[in-house]
Parts: C-alpha cells; structure tokens; sequence
C-alpha cells in the first residue's frame, strides 16, 4: 500500500460529497437486504453483493470477533430550575458517581437539572472541550451508573447520530441495538453488527470461531476531524473491555476478521499495550497501520471521520475514497442505518 504521507495526513483529503438522499435514515428489512461491496486487497477486485451472501467471501480459517456492547436509551430532555429547556446526552461514566455528559443548553457549575421521574443531576466541572462533568440523583438519593442505566431504561431516547434528523421511536429501540448486546454504555450502535439477521449470525458462529470484546462507543465517534492534519487531532477514548478466552485468540496465529471499527481499534490497542481492560484512544489511519486484524468489515463513514481514516489504514487513502465513489455511483446507503462493505 503505497502511503503519501503530505497528502495522507491533510483531514481535507478524506472529503466527499454525499447526496443528502443516500444518508440512511432507517435500516432496510430483513437486516441482511442490506447491500455488501467486497473489496479484495490481492486481487483488487470489487463484488458487490447483498450482506446475506457474506459468508461466501469471509476467508473459512478466520476468527471472527465481534463487539457486545449495549446501547443506552442516553438522550434525555428536562428543564433547569428556572423552567428552561435543556438536552443531555449522557456520554461515559468518569467514575461510580460522575459521569461525561453532553448538554445543549447554557448551564453554570452547581446548577441541578430535572428530568422526568424525579431523575436529577447537579453540575461538577465545565470542560473546556463543551462536555460537562455532573452526578445524578434519583428521588433524592445519589445513585451509581448502573442504576442510572436503569432509570435511562425508563425515560431516556435512544441517542440517534446528528445525520439522522428525526425523532427516535419504538422501532430504534430494536433497530439500533445488535443482535448480541449484552454489556450497557454505549452511545452509539457497532454499526457494522447491525446488518446480522438470527439466522445468518448462526450460520457464522457454526462455521467460525467467534469470540467477544467489549468497547462502549462514545460520543466522540462523532465528532469532526477539525485539524488541517490529522495527527493533529485529540483522539477521544473509550472504555474497553476483552476477556481472557477473546486476548488468548487474539494472541493466536488465526487470521482475524473484525466486525466494525470498535472491534478494530479494541483488538489494535490490545495488540500494542497488552491491556485487556481501561481507555482506548487508539487512532488508525494511513500513517498507523493496523498490526493484528487482517480483514475489516465495516459501514459508510462521514467524510473527514477518524473512521474512513482507521479505513484508509486498511487499502489506502486513495483506494478508500475511490470505493466510496464506486458506493455513491451503485446507490449504496451511507453511515449507520446504511449498508456495508468486507475488506478482506
């Protein structure tokens, strides 16, 4: 892969422009009509298939691994004291008490903001990035993330991305979680797990050692590479997790294929500091290449993302934007209700 490194490195060189009417806005139905374009490093070739042939091209000697992280219902609406209307997004536990949050909305340190069922959370720290630092309170006791995820249950929406422009509803709640969710504190879907039908995903784990890590996407998926390099740019971090059976399969010789980015950063991570539990603030991209993962199946990314640039550090920035322009032109669905594509 031949890399560019003046080129490479500048955010303006992962642009593309997107018709607003390719911007998935809901999942298609069965989850596995989604189309697949497969892109073959060797060969060069490109198939473009639907995501329910998937398994004729995966290589049959390859782990596959797979995030298990949970999405919380992490938007909630309430009011300040003074009646004034206000968004949080719930981010990431600092600690047992404290939590990251996003909030739209002017608020000052010790100010305490209600939301439905008596659910309250007072104001620590003002960051100088616009997050916020707060601990929550619920019918006047304090409580611990893992009970707040329980009152999030009740009244929290479903943290839908920016791109999508409308309400969540009932259907998100089955949509945009995985088939194999089962650790809560995500913000964001493992996109690219989100294309598994219960039928397909069986067939994979008949035919396929499949093995679970866990990483709890942040908020900071989203946020816009905004330096002209790159490098530049305060990678966020999130908290991961990998199991003693998963880092023994990692350490092993097998091919693997990863299942999203997630998968890609936490495996990565692990493969350079041998940590199977904290923060990750891995940033993949044409100068840091990956080590361990060798195919990728991933979503459409926004242009300028630290994800098409962790893409670009799989075929080249070049390739990468080449194949997006081949998705616009066959009418693929971008971003997270969108369709999807292997790199092998």
């Amino acid at each position: 892969m031949k890399i560019e490194l003046g080129v490479d490195t500048l955010t303006d060189s992962y642009d593309y422009t997107l018709p607003t009417e390719m911007i998935a806005t809901t999942p298609v139905h069965p989850r596995d009509e989604a189309k697949l374009l497969v892109y073959n490093r060797k060969t060069e070739e490109i198939t473009h298939t639907s995501f329910k042939h998937l398994l004729e091209f995966v290589p049959k000697e390859c782990s596959i691994f797979i995030n298990d992280t949970k999405v919380i219902k992490a938007r909630l609406f309430g009011h300040k004291p003074s009646g004034g209307k206000i968004e949080l997004l719930f981010n990431k536990p600092i600690d047992a008490m404290e939590s990251l949050v996003l909030i739209r909305g002017k608020v000052t340190i010790g100010m305490e903001l209600i939301f439905e069922d008596e659910l309250c959370c007072k104001v620590l720290r003002l960051n100088e990035d616009g997050s916020r630092v707060v601990s929550f309170s619920h019918r006047g006791e304090d409580i611990r993330f893992e009970e707040l995820v329980i009152v999030l249950d009740k009244i929290g929406h479903i943290p839908l991305p920016p791109y999508i422009q409308r309400d969540d509803n009932s259907d998100d709640e089955v949509d945009y979680q995985t088939l194999f969710a089962q650790n809560a504190g995500a913000v964001a879907a493992p996109t690219a797990s989100l294309h598994f039908t219960p039928e397909l995903f069986a067939k994979l784990e008949d035919r396929h050692d499949t093995h679970r890590v866990t990483l709890h996407v942040g908020a900071g998926t989203f946020k816009p590479v905004d330096a002209k390099e790159i490098l530049d740019h305060p990678m966020h971090s999130e908290y991961f997790d990998i199991s003693d059976e998963s880092s023994q399969a990692i350490d092993s010789p097998k091919d693997i294929l990863a299942i999203g980015t997630t998968v890609t950063r936490t495996i990565e991570y692990y493969a350079r500091t041998n940590q199977r539990q904290g923060e990750c603030d891995l940033f993949l991209n044409p100068s840091n290449l990956p080590k361990r993962v060798t195919h990728l199946l991933t979503n459409f990314h926004l242009p300028k993302s630290t994800l098409i640039m962790l893409v670009s550090s799989f075929v080249g920035r070049e390739k990468t934007m080449e194949l997006y322009q081949e998705a616009i032109k066959r009418d693929y669905r971008f971003f997270s209700y969108g369709d999807a594509m292997l790199i092998l």
